[in-house]
């Protein structure tokens, strides 16, 4: 069963923030990395460490406001993994039964770990917007509800919950580095932050900037599948309920390469900050602001690396592990 989208506004954040307490974690604020060429007096770089999140990665807050909030005891998603995984972990102690459908390409440590929780998985040939179609059409078959990993009121409202944890913990921040992929977590950063004076840049891989393509066309445009490093961020196409927060809100976009990406990751496992690619996306973004001065905030979205994907398939429900 599908439901309709509505645009949700800011209280509908400090609503989430409500919903979802106890069941997430408030991740810190990491100090700095010291930047090769980044020295100059006012350029402050601090971490959101998302990757410390119950389930590795922030998409826990988006899917525990929506599972909380619908009360449903049959739910169909699509998702490269981490949204899966974060659903999953969600339903097996409130008794809900969780499909979540993948696309070609996804990683089949993610997978393996969405049914390690309980969750059922679905794979299906072609891209991220093959996944979602398959994904409605089981949701309709089944009479279940419709999750999406971004494109949903309820699950902008929690993911917009990072941005509030932010300028609550660190209300001298005057810029916002947010990874984009489906939008969801962009969409509710702009959300939580519409009345604050912060700049929110979202950072997209060069080989799928679908929002920025969409912004300068000025409509929602659908591009290829990419096989960007940065796993899940692959969405094809801004979605109905993020794009319109995304395009009255954010200050700017940048694409980065995979090759920026990667640096970045190994700038971050450098100094402990065990991230997956996608989850080094906004540092690489943040390492292309200008000179100009900032106390800047990137998110580290997601540390479902291989290692920790492994010790969470083999206790899956611990909750010291990611």
């Amino acid at each position: 069963m599908t439901t309709t989208l509505v645009s949700p506004g800011p209280a509908a954040v400090e609503e989430a923030a409500g919903r979802i307490a106890g069941r997430v974690l408030r991740t810190p604020l990491l100090a700095g990395l010291p930047v090769p060429g980044k020295r100059r007096s006012g350029w402050r770089l601090r971490l959101k460490a998302e990757h410390l999140q119950y389930g590795g990665s922030f998409k826990l807050r988006g899917a525990a406001n929506a599972v909380l909030a619908l009360g449903a005891r049959r739910i169909v998603t699509g998702s490269s993994g981490n949204h899966g995984i974060a659903l999953a972990r969600l339903a097996a102690p409130l008794g809900v039964e969780v499909t979540v459908v993948l696309a070609a390409g996804a990683d089949p440590a993610k997978a393996a770990l969405i049914r390690a929780l309980g969750g059922r998985t679905v794979q299906v040939p072609g891209g991220v917007a093959e996944r979602e179609t398959r994904a409605r059409e089981l949701a309709e078959l089944t009479d279940a509800r419709l999750v999406p990993s971004s494109d949903h009121e309820l699950v902008v409202a929690g993911q917009g919950t990072v941005a509030r944890e932010i300028l609550e913990d660190a209300p001298e921040t005057t810029t916002l580095c947010v990874p984009v992929g489906g939008g969801g977590l962009l969409a509710g950063t702009c959300l939580a932050a519409r009345d604050h004076a912060v700049r929110i840049v979202g950072v997209e891989p060069a080989a799928t900037p679908r929002y920025g393509r969409s912004l300068a066309a000025g409509r929602p445009v659908r591009l290829a599948p990419s096989d960007t490093v940065a796993d899940g961020l692959r969405a094809q196409e801004p979605g109905a309920v993020t794009y319109p927060l995304v395009r009255d809100r954010v200050d700017d976009l940048v694409a980065v390469t995979d090759s920026a990406i990667l640096a970045a990751l190994r700038l971050l496992r450098g100094h402990g900050v065990e991230a997956e690619p996608s989850g080094a996306v906004a540092l690489a973004g943040a390492l292309r602001l200008g000179r100009d001065g900032g106390r800047v905030v990137a998110v580290v979205s997601g540390g479902n690396t291989a290692t920790a994907l492994r010790a969470a398939t083999t206790y899956p429900h611990r909750e010291d592990l990611p």
